[in-house]
Order: C-alpha cells, then sequence, then structure tokens
C-alpha cells in the first residue's frame, strides 16, 4: 500500500460508517495494474466487523444476465425469504432457481436493495466488486442502482473499474482516480535490484505496482544484479499493457506445456469452480498437479473451494497467448462438461466460442439462451446471445430476424447507440412484411435517442404503408407508436397525417377531428409548393385558432375510448393516447382517471419502461387540475424511474415539467437549471412539446419576477414549439398577460383569440375561466369586471393558484379603478392562495398590490407548512407515510431500502414536532 494515503483514507472511513450504520458506495478506477485489486483487498483484510461479499468481473462471462450479482449474493441468499414475494421470485427467476419469466428489471433492482438491507440488518457488509468493466450489464445496472440508493443500512460498496474514464459503467456512483505511485514508493517495491536496474524498471512501469513486479520477476538474476550491459527491454517507452502482458506472456510460456493447457482452460472458465475445470482439463489428459508450477509462479491461487488468477492480468495473458485450436479446445471440453440443464446458458456460450463459422444448432442454442435473458429482463444479455447466434447464421432471412431480436432487447437495454450499430448490418431488402415492421420500430427507437421525433415517427408510418397489405395486424401498434413520437415533435400535421392512415379506429379518430385544420394547410403548403410558389408558415397551424367545429365532432370517439379503457384487455399504448387526448381537450377528470388507470396498469404487470410515460402523463394532469403537490411527486418518481431506464427522451421532458412546478413556486436556480437541461436535449432534435413546456417553465419564472417583455419572448417561442393552439392552450393565458404587462397589447389579441376558441371547443369550465380572465386583459375596462367575475364563478374549487391568479388581476383593475377596499379583499385572498400552494413570486407580488391599496397581511395566518422545513427527500417519505402506506410500500415507490425510509422518518419527526407517524395525518392535513 506504499503511495496510497487518499485511497486508504477514504477506505477506511467507508468501513467505519458501515459499522455505524450507514452506507456508502466508491468506485476505484484506473488504468490497468495500478492496485485497484490490492485496494479491494486491502478493504477485505480492514473488515473486522462486516461480512464481506465479493465478486471479480470475468470477461467470458459478460454475456450471461445476472451471473455477477448471482455470484455475489450466494452467502446470502436465505434472506430472499425474508423480500416480498415478488421481488423474491425476480431474484430466484434470474439465479435460475426457478424457471419464470420477470415482468420488470426494476423489481430485480428493488429486490437486488432488498437483499442488501436485509443481509445488513444481521451484520453490517462490505460489497467489493472487482474489474466492473467486466462483469455483465444487468448486474452492473443493479448493483448500481443499489448503491446510489442506499443509505442508513451498514453497506459499504467498493468496486473497481480499469479506465482513466469509466464513463457509464456506473454512472453517478462516487469515484476516486487512482494513479501511479511516486518514485520512492515504487523503490519500495523493488528489493534486491542494482540501483540503475530499478532506476530503469521506474521508468518503464510508469509508476503501475503490477508492472513493477512483473517487470522486475521476468529479469534472470544477471540482469537483476546488474551485470550485464542493457537490460533486455524495449529501448523506446511503449505502451504499458503491451509491456506488461509480454512480461506475463514470458513467465507463462516459462511453464510446462501442460501446465500452460490446463491454464488456458481456466482462463476459459468463467466459475471459478475447481471441479469443472479439472473435468475438462482431463479431457486432453490434464490432471490437478499440473496446477503446482502456476501456483508456485505466483500467477494462480488454488483452494478447495475453487482457483482464482492472482489478477486479471494473467488470465487475460493466459487465453490471449494460448492457441487458437487450443483455445477451442478448451470451450468445447467445458461445454462438454457443463452438461447439466442448470449450465444450458454456459454450454451454450462455450459452443458459441468453439464455432469458426456458422453453426444452426449453436446458433439455435444461443437464440434459446436470449428468449431465456429476455424473459428475465436482461435484455443486454439476451441481445449479446441474439447477435451472436446471427454470426453463426448462413440463412440470411434467419439471420436478419436474429439481428433484429438483438437490436429491440438493446434498445430495451437503454443502448441505443448499439441498437443502431445492429440495425445496420440487417440485410436489406426484407421480403417478410412481419420482419419488416419490427425493423421498422427499431430504426425508429435508433432515431428518438440520436435523431428527431418527427423523423421516427415518419418511419413508423412508412412502415405501416409498407406492411398494412400483408400484415393488418401490424398496423396498430406501428401507427400509435408513430402518434406517440409525432406528439413528441409538436407536429400537427404529422399527427393529422398518421392518423388519417387509419380513421375507421377510435385511437385515430380523435386525432383525425383534433388536427384536421394543421392537415389541411399542409396539403395547401404542398400544392403552393407544387406549383412553384414557395411555401410560407401556415399561420392558422401555429398561431390562429383551432377548427371549432371539428374538435367538437372528436367528442365521440373520445368518449368510446373513455368508456373502452374501463376494459381490461385495452392495451396500455390505448390508455396513454387516450389520456392523452382527454388532457389536449381538457378533460382533466377523464384524464386523471384514464392516467392513474395506466399507471396502475404498469405497477400492477411490471411493465417498468412504460411507468415514467404514464407517471408524466399522471403529473400533467394533476398540474392542470391544480394539485401541484400530487404533481411534484409523480413527476420526481417518473424521472427516477426514467434515469433507472436510460429514457433520455423521457427524462428531457420530465426536467421540463418540473422546471414549470419550480418556476410556479419562484425556485429561479432549479428553474434553469432544469429548463437548460431539458432544452440541450429537446431543441437539437425537435423535440417540440419538450421543448415548448421548458420555455414555458422559463417564461412563467420571468412573468412572476416582473420580467414581463422577456418572459413574452419566451412564452412566444414556446407557443410556436407547441405546434398548434390545442398543444399551446395550456401557456396562452401566460401570454396574453405577459403582452400586455410588457405594453403590447397588440401582442395579446391573437393568443387571446386562440384561447377563446380553444374554451368554445372544449367547453371545460378551467379553459372558460382562463379564457374569461384573458378577456378582462384584452378586452375594454367597462366589461372588465364582468369577465373577472365570470373567470371566478368558472374556476374549480381546487385550483388555488389559477383561481388565486384571476384574483390578483381582479384586485390590480379594482385598485386602477380607486375601489381600494374592494380590491383589499381580492388581493387578501390571492395572497393566502399564493402562500397555500407555496407560489413566492406571486406572493410577492400580490402583497405589494395589496400594500398599495392600503391593506396589510398577517403571516400568522398563513403560515408556512411544517412539511417546507423537510428535505426534499424526508417530505417525500413524509407524504407517503402520512397516506398510511408502510416503510417497505414507501420504499418501493422512491426507489430506496426499508430502513433509509425508516431513517428519513426518524430526522422529520423533530422537524415537525411529533413523535409518531399516527400523527403525520393530521398535522399534514392542516
Amino acid at each position: 500500500m506504499q503511495g496510497r494515503d487518499e485511497e486508504l483514507r477514504r477506505i477506511e472511513l467507508m468501513l467505519a460508517d458501515a459499522l455505524r450504520g450507514e452506507s456508502g458506495a466508491l468506485l476505484l478506477h484506473g488504468e490497468a495494474g495500478i492496485g485497484k485489486s490490492a485496494l479491494l483487498e486491502h478493504a477485505a483484510a480492514r473488515a473486522e466487523g462486516l461480512r464481506v461479499l465479493r465478486v471479480e468481473g470475468i470477461e467470458s462471462e459478460m454475456e450471461l444476465g445476472f451471473s455477477g450479482l448471482h455470484q455475489l449474493f450466494l452467502p446470502v441468499l436465505q434472506v430472499l425469504d425474508r423480500l416480498p414475494a415478488p421481488q423474491a421470485q425476480a431474484l430466484r427467476s434470474v439465479f435460475g432457481l426457478v424457471d419464470a419469466p420477470v415482468r420488470d428489471r426494476l423489481t430485480v433492482a428493488l429486490a437486488a436493495l432488498s437483499v442488501l438491507s436485509e443481509a445488513a440488518a444481521d451484520t453490517p457488509l462490505l460489497c467489493l466488486v472487482d474489474d466492473l468493466q467486466w462483469l455483465d450489464q444487468p448486474s452492473v445496472d443493479v448493483l448500481a442502482f443499489a448503491a446510489r440508493r442506499l443509505r442508513a443500512e451498514g453497506v459499504a460498496m467498493l468496486f473497481a473499474a480499469r479506465g482513466d474514464s469509466p464513463g457509464s459503467t456506473a454512472r453517478a456512483l462516487p469515484r476516486l482516480h487512482v494513479t501511479g505511485i511516486d518514485r520512492t514508493a515504487a523503490a519500495a517495491l523493488l528489493p534486491g535490484l542494482a540501483p540503475h536496474v530499478a532506476e530503469r524498471i521506474i521508468d518503464q512501469a510508469q509508476g503501475n505496482p503490477l508492472a513493477l513486479r512483473e517487470l522486475s520477476a521476468a529479469l534472470t538474476p544477471a540482469q537483476r544484479s546488474g551485470q550485464l550491459g542493457p537490460l533486455a527491454l524495449p529501448e523506446a517507452p511503449s505502451a504499458l499493457p503491451s509491456q506488461l502482458q509480454e512480461a506475463l506472456a514470458e513467465r507463462i510460456r516459462q511453464l510446462p506445456e501442460a501446465t500452460r493447457r490446463i491454464l488456458s482452460v481456466a482462463a476459459a472458465d468463467d466459475t471459478g469452480d475447481l471441479a469443472a475445470v479439472l473435468a475438462a482439463a482431463a479431457r486432453s489428459g490434464g490432471s490437478v498437479d499440473d496446477l503446482a508450477p502456476a501456483e508456485r509462479a505466483g500467477l494462480l491461487a488454488v483452494s478447495g473451494a475453487g482457483l482464482r488468477f492472482r489478477h486479471p492480468l494473467v488470465r487475460f495473458a493466459a487465453y490471449q497467448r494460448a492457441p487458437l485450436a487450443e483455445r477451442i479446445a478448451a470451450h468445447r471440453a467445458l461445454a462438454e462438461t457443463l452438461d447439466g440443464p442448470g449450465h444450458a446458458h454456459r454450454r451454450a456460450w462455450h459452443l458459441a466460442a468453439a464455432a469458426t463459422g456458422p453453426h444452426e444448432r449453436v446458433a439455435a442454442e444461443l437464440e434459446r439462451v436470449a428468449e431465456w435473458a429476455g424473459s428475465r429482463q436482461a435484455m443486454a444479455s439476451a441481445s449479446a446471445a441474439y447477435e451472436r447466434a446471427a454470426q453463426l447464421t448462413a440463412d440470411p432471412v434467419l439471420r436478419a430476424r436474429r439481428l433484429i431480436g438483438a437490436a429491440q432487447r438493446a434498445s430495451e437495454a437503454g443502448q441505443d447507440e448499439r441498437c443502431g450499430a445492429l440495425a445496420d448490418q440487417v440485410p436489406q431488402p426484407l421480403q417478410d412484411p412481419g420482419m419488416a415492421a419490427d425493423f421498422a420500430r427499431v430504426r425508429a427507437v435508433v432515431e428518438l435517442g440520436f435523431g428527431s421525433p418527427a423523423r421516427a415517427a415518419r418511419i413508423l408510418a412508412e412502415g405501416a404503408d409498407a406492411t398494412a397489405a400483408e400484415r393488418p395486424d401490424k398496423l396498430p401498434v406501428l401507427l400509435t407508436d408513430a402518434l406517440h413520437a409525432a406528439f413528441a415533435a409538436g407536429d400537427a400535421a404529422l399527427i393529422a397525417g398518421i392518423a388519417a392512415r387509419a380513421p375507421g379506429l377510435p385511437v385515430f379518430a380523435v386525432p383525425a377531428h383534433v388536427f384536421a385544420d394543421a392537415a389541411a394547410a399542409r396539403r395547401q403548403d404542398e400544392d403552393a409548393a407544387a406549383d412553384g410558389v414557395p411555401a410560407v408558415p401556415d399561420v392558422r397551424a401555429v398561431r390562429g385558432v383551432p377548427d371549432v367545429p371539428a374538435v367538437r365532432r372528436a367528442r365521440r370517439p373520445l368518449a368510446e375510448l373513455v368508456a373502452a379503457c374501463g376494459r381490461t384487455e385495452v392495451g396500455l399504448m390505448d390508455r396513454l393516447m387516450t389520456g392523452h387526448y382527454c388532457h389536449l381537450l381538457a378533460d382533466h377528470a377523464a384524464a386523471h382517471q384514464v392516467a392513474s388507470a395506466a399507471v396502475a396498469h404498469c405497477r400492477d404487470r411490471g411493465v417498468g419502461g412504460w411507468l415514467p410515460t404514464t407517471l408524466h402523463l399522471l403529473a400533467q394532469v394533476e398540474l392542470s387540475l391544480g394539485r401541484r403537490d400530487d404533481a411534484l411527486a409523480h413527476a420526481a418518481e417518473a424521472l427516477r424511474l426514467a434515469d433507472y431506464y436510460d429514457l433520455d427522451h423521457r427524462v428531457a421532458h420530465l426536467r421540463a415539467l418540473l422546471a414549470v412546478l419550480a418556476a410556479a413556486r419562484g425556485e429561479e436556480d432549479r428553474t434553469r437549471e432544469l429548463a437548460d437541461r431539458a432544452l440541450e436535449y429537446t431543441r437539437p432534435r425537435g423535440v417540440g412539446r419538450g421543448t415548448s413546456d421548458a420555455l414555458w417553465a422559463l417564461g412563467l419564472l420571468d412573468l412572476g419576477s416582473g420580467q414581463a417583455q422577456r418572459a413574452l419572448d419566451r412564452l412566444e417561442a414556446a407557443r410556436d414549439a407547441a405546434g398548434h393552439p390545442l398543444m399551446a392552450r395550456h401557456l396562452l393565458p401566460d401570454l396574453v398577460e405577459a403582452a400586455v404587462r410588457a405594453g403590447h397589447p397588440e401582442r395579446a389579441k391573437a393568443p387571446a383569440e386562440a384561447l377563446a376558441a380553444c374554451a368554445d371547443a372544449v367547453r371545460q369550465p378551467a379553459v372558460g375561466a382562463q379564457s374569461r380572465r384573458c378577456r378582462a386583459l384584452t378586452g375594454p375596462d367597462s366589461r372588465a369586471e364582468e369577465h373577472y367575475l365570470a373567470a371566478l364563478d368558472l374556476h374549480p374549487a381546487d385550483d388555488s393558484f389559477e383561481r388565486a391568479r384571476t384574483e390578483l388581476l381582479y384586485g390590480e383593475w379594482l385598485r386602477r379603478q380607486r375601489r381600494k377596499l374592494d380590491a383589499r379583499d381580492r388581493l387578501r385572498a390571492a395572497l393566502e392562495r399564493f402562500d397555500r400552494v407555496g407560489a413566492r413570486p406571486w406572493m410577492r407580488r400580490a402583497r405589494t398590490e395589496l400594500r398599495a391599496a392600503g391593506g396589510h397581511h398577517d403571516p400568522a395566518l398563513a403560515a408556512d407548512s411544517p412539511i417546507a422545513q423537510l428535505s426534499p427527500q424526508e417530505r417525500e417519505v413524509v407524504r407517503l407515510a402520512a397516506t398510511g402506506a408502510t416503510n417497505r410500500e414507501i420504499a418501493t415507490q422512491l426507489l430506496l431500502s426499508p430502513r433509509t425510509v425508516g431513517h428519513h422518518l426518524y430526522r422529520a419527526f423533530p422537524k415537525l414536532g411529533i413523535s409518531s407517524r399516527t400523527q403525520l395525518a393530521g398535522l399534514l392535513g392542516g
């Protein structure tokens, strides 16, 4: 441990914290041989009072889904009996202990978190994960998920990964870059060398401890004493890995031939099972005695439990330096040895490694492995198995199908770049319509990840056109996916064009009616372009008014969709689109019912990948209903999930929505951070809806802080990005107010007219209230009071924020009319409502207006809620605990461990002045 003071300090601190019941994680990363494994060994040696679990990533085992997690948890599998049944079943399934599919990988991740928490309840844990870069991706995802959420369990997780910048290997883990040791520390590792020899070794090793040992060990006795001239080393420095590998290869070459052969078998094996290695080696005459020279050379450690290479680079050298024929023989021998049903997946991969050309039987076995891995949510492993199966397939049609399967699973694993690379390998053209439809969905996934949602929608629509005649069963799913992408783009004409392909189905009839005006405008532009007339932006589609009769015609098919959502057989995408349509047409009660059902569908059936999308819709609807705390909770949960599932597109949308919620509360820094990060993703890709929401958040922040001109510019840009008056309806009231306050009433006229048309088309009280408020702002003073009073009558009782804004504007108008007594009543009511929802900028504005009207406000009448004293995480835990949810139920929803939930409640109770959770409901209700 020469020269490792900082690394040792961090490790000692983690171990001490674990003994006190606190959890922590650290990722050590650096070049090969730099000392990461030695630091893990040091941690294990110092772990007095902790139970040590460990796993080492093995390159040949990377494609075996959850194999690393299984090895890590083997000593504590008995705690599975303490887990909730779905979690225990999920882990037993992915470990191959039961034969059952896993519907959602989030359940596996939560189960792993629970295992660590339950195991640490007996004895604090130290989890050591070496060579993380070679651990199978599903295990990496699950362990990183758990490491980021452990708080008060007494679990220390120490990872080691190769590379100066490990990238997304374990995203968001605390990291420590392990670098080379200095010359003094290096010299201490080279006893017995002549000084000039030691200096040369130090120069060549560049501070790498393993290189120091291996390069010095490769010297002859004469070279060590310095009796020879120049050392037998390269004259010019070269890349360390090649020097180090050559030194290790030389040590392996010095071993007897039989030892080298058994080393190649051990290196090809991925279990460390001594019996399996010896059984495989016996097929070529090997025996346990042949391991002795490798043990004496310090390359291998053998015990009754198994065998381990002293360093991963030794395994790598033993495998890579073996002749090809010897490696093939090793894999074939292992495949013949691992012949039980529990080893089917390893046997298939060993057979694949032994194959030198197309081999349909092995390819078929790998395809079965892929199907098994996919049913256990090990999508990265399933994709790798499909890809290798395709490589072993001679039939071009079968090869294309397997490549498409590999690409689909890669997209589900969040590997969009790899998905695109696999899609590029699919031979064209595809004659089978069903495969062509599946391929269109793969291409659309890639386009959504790296390009624009509009192009993704067009790819899906064209795929539907190409396959409609022969595979009509593929049409609904292709077109529904296309609609979803087009909505994200904010392209109303594209939505209408997609919907027109199947207007007989209610799910397509609704947008066909609603966006008929945009479709007509697009056709006019296309006709004009065909006649040689330059196309101009169609203002009716963006800044004009919606086609009121056409929107009203959408009510009947929408009612059919809402009614159908009550049936269990209705698919998730139909529920999702129905919720979008209800929200679009401001039927927020129906939208809330449908969105809640869609969320429940995902939770009940384990459809975790779609849960962030359904939660996003639910949060949008709750925002429209004025239920801002619920909207914040669901949007925050959705963002956590979207981040876990690597759904960058959804993450951007959710950041924009959270920015809107933060803007209303006046959280300037958070609003700008969330909005700017959302715009970084949405603007280059043409994600119109996300861009519109992010700009709306910035505009709302400016409007609340009195920056009316800046708010006007942002809100006009947000309206244009939304793409249609109905999709911009929610921000039109802010746009009208910003234009009036900035002294540009002429710029308020068009959005006020568009909002009035929307209110006429949808006939919902909340929209009617906003429209009458805007008419009061833009119309003559003689009718302003009539409009304000009508708006207050229409506002839903539970939408405090919107009602308060109307009361504020009404109070300001009354003050300007010198009716100060009337103004005070309205302004005081507005101030108390703003305080209730935590809208601080609007509180300041209402308080200023109230003082100008000669009134005052008693802060005691509107004291801050006690929950405002809590941290955001404590607030979420307390909110759920107040509903009667158990710690385990709260942990599942917030992606925490039950012990962390208990820790947050323990910290929150003194802040709230209570002593038990039974007091929460009354406190928060008040």
